[in-house]
């Protein structure tokens, strides 16, 4: 073999043979594939679905101060507002006699009864500037960009997945758009969410705190005032 001693061909025939079994090995070998990173969950209440009449009880607009709610989030003359989990319509007509009729409410619920309930009372008020919307547990299918301010009025904790309905809820923001959450401190499935937890789901889904108050004395512990992170 010209001159190349045998003993060192052969070793050298051996070599390459493990170097092209090595390099196949590695070739075919599946790499390693991370588990998908799983979406934390938590507890929610069960949307109430009982009398709606009962969201009206008396005293309720002192004890809520609406109006001061109102001021902070901006619900002015001409202004679009979205009230997510808009139940009887209680916040509803308010925040539509508040934006006068060059200004819009959108009514979102995910109770079909809900829908009708409000319906029938801003017909009865003769409120024309009301759209009512059926939206789902992880969407209000708002409109794009038409949204001024948002409110969650008594609702978080009802909301199963809440950092997906917070991310479609950007989606339907203004430049400078205000997301209201008021509600009280509990587990998620007594009527109430920790603040921190409503603080660590509006980070993941885009937001950061704009304004926290607590004057609000209708059970609950927290008003939470949100904006897009810029």
């Amino acid at each position: 073999m010209w001159g190349f001693p045998m003993s060192l061909f052969r070793l050298f025939l051996l070599t390459v043979v493990f170097l092209q079994s090595s390099i196949l090995t590695h070739a075919v070998d599946p790499l390693p594939v991370s588990s998908p990173k799983q979406t934390d969950t938590r507890k929610t209440s069960t949307p109430y679905t009982g009398d709606l009449s009962i969201f009206d009880s008396p005293g309720r607009e002192e004890r809520l101060q609406i109006d001061r709610v109102m001021t902070i989030l901006g619900v002015e003359p001409g202004k679009s507002i979205a009230d997510i989990g808009a139940g009887s319509g209680w916040f509803t007509v308010r925040a539509a006699k508040q934006v006068g009729t060059s200004g819009k409410v959108y009514a979102v619920d995910i109770n079909p009864e809900a829908i009708h309930y409000i319906e029938d009372r801003v017909r009865k008020e003769q409120l024309h500037n009301v759209t009512t919307i059926l939206g789902r547990s992880d969407d209000p299918l708002l409109p794009a960009r038409q949204v001024d301010v948002v409110l969650l009025l008594k609702t978080y904790h009802e909301v199963a997945k809440p950092v997906a309905l917070l991310r479609n809820v950007r989606a339907s923001l203004r430049p400078g758009a205000k997301v209201g959450i008021i509600d009280r401190n509990g587990n998620g499935e007594n009527h109430g969410v920790d603040r921190s937890v409503v603080l660590r789901e509006a980070s993941e889904a885009g937001y950061e705190l704009d304004g926290s108050y607590d004057f609000v004395k209708d059970g609950m512990d927290y008003f939470l005032v949100f904006v897009v992170q810029q």
